[in-house]
């Protein structure tokens, strides 16, 4: 996994645009919506408290998959002490571009005191694909954030494998304004799929992101992958934890994940596991 500059965008086709922009805040001794724009298709459902104080919320997508010339864009933006926690109710599709890239663009800004769960479901990239993904968080001194993105290259499950398309997916970080993560994935050919500096022949990787954490918390993560049957890792940045797994097996790798998360939120956030309803169904 190495920093590249942008892939050459091609002019595209008329593709859905689509922009989502959420604000938290807390009201009344718990956190509220208080401010939604949509435009295109992205959407949300009704928010919801089965925890009390944190405010859960599912983004949609309704067309069920992004094709070569879409572009989504989604703003998050917690007040100060709001708790939100945002996920997906299924894994995002790109499907076979003809040239166009796809794109997606991704603003979280947690202000002083906030806390934010971000924990879409996977993306699945189909033979073909061509998608950039750019997703910064923004954390204001005392904001948490337990965050991680799943990339699904081809579809294991069949056999299927990523021999053509691109991806090139950065994951950015900044604190107080300082940039503490700058994380780039660049897969251009199937080739980029093996080599043993990238991901070594796994079509699944995932990255976990927590902070604040201590070296409590990277060895409790590292215990916690100690059985893991697939190449993983734990780096402490400052008070930043980051996670990467690499698999052939998405549903254990998802398992893993959530044991991850349910391990780390009461340190990071202060609050037991609450697992959103739709990881069940």
């Amino acid at each position: 996994m190495t920093a590249a500059p942008a892939l050459t965008e091609q002019a595209a086709s008329a593709g859905w645009q689509a922009r989502l922009s959420l604000d938290f805040a807390p009201r009344a001794g718990r956190t509220e919506l208080v401010r939604r724009q949509q435009f295109g298709p992205l959407a949300v459902q009704r928010p919801f408290h089965p925890e009390g104080a944190p405010c859960h919320l599912y983004v949609l997508h309704p067309p069920g998959g992004v094709v070569g010339g879409d572009s989504l864009t989604l703003d998050v933006q917690l007040q100060a002490g709001a708790h939100a926690l945002l996920t997906t109710p299924g894994a995002t599709k790109f499907y076979r571009s003809l040239g166009p890239l796809a794109t997606v663009q991704q603003q979280f800004v947690v202000a002083e005191g906030a806390s934010l769960e971000w924990l879409p479901q996977d993306n699945i990239l189909f033979p073909g694909a061509r998608l950039r993904l750019d997703s910064h968080f923004a954390l204001a001194p005392g904001a948490r954030l337990l965050a991680w993105e799943t990339q699904a290259l081809g579809r294991p499950v069949i056999a299927e494998r990523f021999t053509q398309g691109q991806l090139f997916s950065r994951l950015q970080l900044s604190r107080d304004g300082q940039l503490q993560l700058n994380d780039c994935l660049r897969i251009r050919h199937e080739a980029d799929l093996n080599r043993s500096a990238g991901l070594a022949g796994f079509p699944l990787v995932a990255t976990l992101l927590a902070t604040p954490c201590g070296e409590a918390e990277r060895e409790a993560v590292r215990e916690l992958l100690a059985d893991y049957p697939f190449p993983a890792g734990v780096t402490r940045l400052q008070d930043l934890l980051v996670v990467r797994l690499l698999s052939d097996d998405n549903e254990l790798l998802q398992q893993r994940m959530q044991a991850l998360w349910r391990a780390l939120r009461p340190a990071v956030l202060g609050c037991v596991p609450c697992a959103p309803r739709i990881w069940a169904t």
